[in-house]
């Protein structure tokens, strides 16, 4: 591959690098907010390394073994392309449906789970629903009204439909699911994001693992996705 081609497949890749993790919040489409800065790092340098391969080009003589890259090598440049005029979109229902979620952890005594705020709904995120579920022997879920926010997500099996968040620990490569089943009102469209206010669905015994992790739907509302999405937290405000 002549040099020139190699100057303008780091900048592009540079710049692409920039744009997503500078100027936009992009970036967390793909990996974990605190890889911010490692992105800007590897930007900058693939700026000034193709900057320098540029000038290594121009100031060298052109030289007689060099051969115009394969018609294939071209397609390098679309990846850089895309991250400069075309964001992938985030992973979504299309992922959550094949992918196992995230186990509970193991048994955890009473004394773990601080007492419940009188709050009402109460606020709560889809995994410690869950362990509150599996885990909290006292059953205080069991009757109180809780709102969750999370995507839609067609069920794998049997009835109702699944309420998502999909967690990374680095990229988006390792992503993983936490689902909490939904009955009594209908799934909206596979990855709207929606907040939910219901009770425990009563199946199972509740505070061990034979409970179900599900809620009994009383209001559904539809919401912007966050902007920082790979996260199972409660919503600003």
């Amino acid at each position: 591959m002549k040099r020139p081609v190699q100057a303008a497949l780091l900048l592009l890749s540079g710049l692409g690098l920039l744009q997503t993790a500078l100027f936009s919040d992009l970036y967390l489409r793909y990996v974990k907010a605190g890889m911010k800065p490692l992105l800007i790092a590897s930007g900058v340098v693939l700026l000034i390394l193709g900057a320098t391969q540029a000038w290594t080009a121009y100031r060298s003589a052109p030289r007689a073994g060099e051969h115009p890259p394969p018609r294939v090598a071209w397609l390098l440049f679309l990846p850089a392309l895309s991250l400069l005029f075309y964001a992938p979109p985030s992973l979504g229902a299309y992922t959550a449906a094949r992918e196992t979620p995230r186990a509970t952890a193991a048994d955890v005594s009473d004394a773990a789970f601080d007492p419940l705020p009188a709050t009402s709904p109460l606020p709560s995120t889809l995994g410690d629903f869950t362990h509150r579920v599996r885990q909290d022997r006292t059953k205080a879920i069991g009757k109180r009204t809780v709102l969750m926010t999370g995507f839609a997500t067609p069920a794998a099996k049997g009835a109702g439909w699944d309420l998502t968040r999909l967690i990374i620990n680095c990229c988006a490569a390792d992503a993983q699911s936490v689902k909490v089943r939904m009955y009594g009102r209908p799934s909206p469209k596979p990855n709207t994001w929606v907040t939910v206010t219901g009770t425990w669905h009563p199946h199972g015994h509740l505070g061990t693992s034979s409970a179900e992790v599900a809620l009994d739907v009383h209001t559904l509302k539809k919401v912007q996705r966050p902007t920082n999405s790979y996260m199972d937290a409660l919503l600003p405000g």
